[in-house]
């Protein structure tokens, strides 16, 4: 089993990734259930807008998709931003946006039979909200979102220290981390060997 973790941070490598870190958390636990992970930071690739697989001489994104497919578990790592979803996630979420129309030879959505769940981060409220949009586009494009399917960490209202800087909160995050990949991993399990049916016509 494969797992793909999508870090939207907005940070460029090698500047630490809050988001990446608790999404660690998540992948660790994944990796002592014998999922293969493995992690995008996506702001580090040429991710072009629109929304079509592959938008020609330097788009990056084909690549990313080629993970998709291969990966049974999807996660989408996101800080907050103003109170949204970071437009690095944004763009992510557009670019998965062709595989709506993306079908198997056997007419099956190609991301039907996938799980997915969500990590957040951000010194700022709205982790809740950040979840409901990412896990809504997950749906619109095929994914299952299994039940406590996210962690998040955020330190309230307010400006305040990062993830990576301070330990309040980690606890929380962190057993709700291990939550959401046993969830993730029992869902995707149950889906394994079992053929999605063709959406009725």
């Amino acid at each position: 089993m494969r797992a793909l973790i999508i870090n939207c941070t907005l940070k460029p490598s090698p500047e630490p990734s809050n988001t990446e870190a608790l999404a660690a958390v998540v992948g660790t636990e994944l990796t002592s259930r014998g999922v293969q992970v493995e992690t995008v930071r996506a702001v580090d690739l040429d991710l072009k807008p629109g929304v079509k697989t592959d938008l020609g001489d330097g788009d990056d994104w084909p690549r990313v998709h080629d993970k998709l497919l291969a990966a049974d578990i999807l996660i989408v790592a996101s800080p907050t931003w103003v109170g949204r979803p970071s437009s690095v996630a944004q763009r992510v979420l557009e670019r998965m946006d062709a595989m709506i129309s993306e079908t198997d030879d056997g007419d099956v959505p190609i991301a039907y039979g996938k799980v997915a769940g969500v990590v957040v981060t951000g010194n700022e409220d709205g982790a809740h909200h950040v979840i409901s949009e990412i896990c809504g586009g997950l749906v619109d494009i095929g994914y299952t979102v299994p039940a406590q399917a996210w962690t998040y960490w955020h330190l309230g209202p307010g400006p305040g220290p990062d993830y990576l800087d301070d330990e309040k909160g980690h606890a929380w995050a962190h057993s709700t981390g291990k939550a959401m990949a046993a969830n993730l991993h029992h869902v995707a399990a149950a889906l394994t060997g079992r053929p999605w049916p063709a959406p009725a016509r």
